[in-house]
């Protein structure tokens, strides 16, 4: 297990995020779990007994969620990044992490509480690092235009095909 774990603050939904967490990343076919709850004990800035933070994993990734109170909000300055080894998987995971939540551009999407999350194909690096600078500015047009990638139209435009 990392060292690391990254901590996301929630007001008061941090229970109900990691287990949305945990079961889009399993109905994806990926490893998720949940692990310990930690309560607010006497004389916590919350209620006695409220969860404080809770663990649990996705794909490998140890993360805290912790009910914090409404004092911070997500920002897309921070996202969480998942590499997707084919279309059907980009889309697994599209659908269940935007479900009640917003759609974004190049691959980003907002969930139901706010946490930006960027949905991408591993082939995308590669074309992004290609040395043919003609190939790169096709695939960058292309993404562009996208919100959910489409690898089969990045391929196309890494090769240069017609639309």
């Amino acid at each position: 297990m990392s060292k690391v774990a990254p901590c996301l603050w929630f007001d008061h939904q941090a229970e109900e995020a990691a287990a949305f967490y945990v079961s889009t990343f399993r109905a994806c076919g990926q490893e998720a779990s949940l692990g310990e709850v930690m309560r607010y004990g006497p004389s916590a800035p919350r209620p006695e007994g409220g969860v404080m933070t809770v663990e649990f994993t996705l794909a490998g990734q140890h993360f805290i969620a912790l009910n914090g109170g409404p004092h911070f909000t997500f920002s897309p300055a921070v996202s969480l990044a998942v590499k997707c080894g084919d279309q059907a998987e980009v889309d697994r995971f599209w659908e269940g992490l935007s479900k009640n939540g917003e759609p974004g551009r190049c691959g980003w999407l907002k969930d139901k509480f706010g946490v930006s999350w960027q949905v991408v194909p591993t082939a995308l690096g590669e074309m992004l690092r290609d040395p043919d600078p003609a190939r790169v500015g096709r695939v960058t047009q292309a993404l562009l235009r996208m919100d959910k990638l489409d690898l089969r139209a990045l391929e196309r435009a890494f090769d240069g095909a017609p639309d």
